[in-house]
């Protein structure tokens, strides 16, 4: 019989009536149980919880893993399973949700664990930072700063309180110089911040790489450089629509590596999960190195 782990994260997003509770246990258990696994379910206790279950599911020989929250509940699970042939199904409960919605797996519970029993198998690329892998989207600079800030804010997490994390650093923030290398090319901007993605969006479609594939083998460097309050908010609207363009200070490329170095310590995140650096990070591709269940039309 096949086996199937489901990870739930209690606290992630907002505005679930019973999160991580007894109603979510049996809805997990009941659809992939129905749909012939041998189904275990574990609600987590705090940071690095989902990716020890993770790791012990795939050691098991799982057939699936299902992550049950947002992108950082995510990123602990992939990582465990990164490079090997345990697949990964997402049930999206987080305030963004940027892989889920890349995949174009639902919000609704219920349908996204029918496709995660169900939906076919597509084979991603891995991005990797200083030795840890995201699968999403990592950055340095403002995001960087926005993911710190969101994560120091205690209580439930949620779009608005997002927004206002998002809102106040931008105009507290300052940007920076930075030298950036890349195969093909070199900068040296004074950034408000640098992404580098593997996937188009951060979640909530606030899309900051158009041109993005997960599958392509590369990852997209996008460089945003020191500009007005009226800039940036005018490049608001392209930025939700998915429109954003290379040009009035925002650089667009594509590398397989690349290397940031800045003056003294940086904030960096990797799929909005906050850390730093000092001097230099590295970064690099790891093509078609996970397995993810996506919807049947995305097949």
């Amino acid at each position: 019989m096949k086996s199937a782990v489901v990870v739930i994260n209690p606290i992630s997003g907002a505005g679930r009536a019973y999160p991580g509770g007894a109603a979510e246990v049996e809805l997990a258990r009941r659809v992939l149980d129905d749909a012939g696994f041998e189904t275990r379910v574990v609600v987590t206790l705090g940071p690095g919880h989902a990716t020890e279950v993770a790791r012990s599911a795939a050691s098991g020989r799982a057939s699936l893993v299902v992550s049950w929250g947002g992108d950082g509940t995510m990123n602990e699970v992939a990582r465990a399973l990164a490079f090997g042939p345990t697949a990964l199904a997402l049930v999206p409960a987080g305030s963004g949700n940027g892989l889920g919605r890349d995949l174009g797996v639902p919000l609704d519970p219920p349908r996204a664990l029918a496709i995660a029993a169900a939906g076919p198998r597509r084979r991603i690329d891995v991005g990797e930072v200083n030795g840890e892998y995201f699968f999403n989207v990592a950055g340095v600079g403002l995001d960087a700063r926005i993911a710190r800030a969101f994560a120091d804010r205690s209580g439930r997490r949620g779009r608005l309180r997002y927004a206002r994390v998002g809102a106040d650093a931008v105009l507290h923030y300052t940007a920076r110089p930075y030298a950036v290398q890349w195969d093909g090319g070199a900068a040296a901007p004074r950034a408000l911040f640098i992404a580098m993605a593997n996937s188009r969006q951060y979640g909530s479609h606030g899309c900051i790489a158009p041109r993005a594939s997960l599958d392509d083998g590369r990852l997209d460097l996008v460089i945003v450089e020191a500009q007005s309050l009226a800039r940036i908010v005018t490049r608001l609207p392209s930025f939700f629509l998915g429109t954003l363009r290379p040009g009035g200070g925002i650089a667009m490329h594509t590398f397989t590596a690349a290397a940031i170095t800045a003056d003294g310590d940086g904030e960096l995140h990797l799929d909005g999960e906050p850390r730093s650096f000092s001097g230099r990070i590295t970064a690099r591709v790891h093509p078609s190195a996970l397995d993810v269940v996506i919807p049947p039309a995305r097949a």
